[in-house]
């Protein structure tokens, strides 16, 4: 059996047709991780934040150097995530058998206490993220990047039974009639699986609207916007949530270029939560500090995991 390249792991994100189901998103991930492992690409620590680490490539790829990864999160064994993959699809059907209930059923406690929802969602993606970065110009694959991290969101939510689709809507204009405003929203989810399939013309009560980014950089504000047009051209409270995957770049520190930035503006989004709404839920993978330690922050921001087993089923049956 041939090795698999850097090129063919460049292609297979490319490729358009693939990622229609999480097998999918394993089988890039583990072709990463046994590449990163064949190839011994030299791994970097940050000097400023040890839990962080970057990969380079070789010269064939302009010695490009991977977005930081936290390695608290990161699965960096093939074999460790394969084990924790198949834990994590196998409780994406516990999920949905027993919805919401899951959180108190003693036998899945020990998985839950483990976050291992967070690393394996957070290893698939970065995985992706990393051969996005070996491109020759890594900004041609960052809207790539992006929209897979849709689908990953949306397969998993769908693996729990609940509908999820991303949704183009046309907005009236009040006071101008036949003016419309086209509106695509990454993902839209309801339990009720009569509404999504009916002929609803844009958002049933029981939907909730969901934006989903790798990292709130220069996106926060939109997030925010979205909610309040939403409601204001509907006329009504339209829920809407983020997901975001990460918020932090890499940065200098000193004479070196491996140092870690927090992209997360609090001041920004405590500011757009007073000015224009308070949205209804905001989750990320891997959480800054700052957002388990401020209170004004850990009130509206939760990680991932929070979303899946308790959140998802409070939003989607109001």
């Amino acid at each position: 059996m041939n090795e698999i390249s850097l090129g063919d792991l460049q292609e297979s994100v490319k490729d358009k047709s693939a990622f229609n189901k999480l097998e999918d998103y394993l089988m890039i991930c583990c072709a990463f991780l046994d590449f990163v492992e064949s190839a011994q690409l030299t791994k970097i620590v940050s000097p400023s934040h040890a839990n962080y680490i970057f990969y380079q490539f070789s010269k064939e790829y302009n010695h490009n150097i991977t977005r930081p990864l936290n390695s608290n999160l990161f699965i960096g064994s093939q074999k460790d995530f394969k084990e924790k993959f198949n834990r994590f699809v196998s409780f994406l059907g516990l999920i949905k058998r027993y919805n919401e209930k899951i959180s108190n059923r003693k036998s899945a406690k020990q998985y839950i206490d483990s976050k291992e929802i967070n690393k394996i969602i957070y290893t698939m993606q970065q995985s992706i993220g990393s051969i996005g970065d070996s491109f020759e110009i890594p900004n041609q694959s960052r809207k790539r990047i992006g929209q897979l991290f849709e689908t990953l969101v949306k397969l998993i939510i769908q693996e729990v039974g609940i509908e999820c689709e991303p949704r183009t809507i046309n907005l009236p204009i009040p006071g101008f009639p036949g003016y419309e405003m086209s509106y695509e929203l990454d993902l839209v989810f309801s339990r009720n699986k009569a509404i999504l399939t009916s002929e609803t013309k844009y958002i049933h009560p029981n939907e909730v609207v969901g934006s989903v980014k790798t990292t709130s950089k220069d996106r926060i504000d939109k997030v925010f916007l979205d909610k309040f047009l939403l409601s204001k051209l509907l006329e009504k409270n339209i829920p809407v949530i983020a997901i975001f995957l990460h918020d932090v770049q890499r940065a200098k520190r000193g004479k070196s270029i491996f140092g870690i930035n927090s992209t997360f503006k609090s001041n920004h989004f405590l500011g757009y939560t007073v000015a224009l709404n308070r949205l209804d839920g905001v989750y990320y993978v891997d959480p800054r500090p700052e957002m388990l330690i401020n209170e004004r922050l850990r009130e509206q921001i939760s990680d991932f995991q929070q979303f899946l087993i308790n959140d998802l089923w409070v939003l989607s049956s109001t």
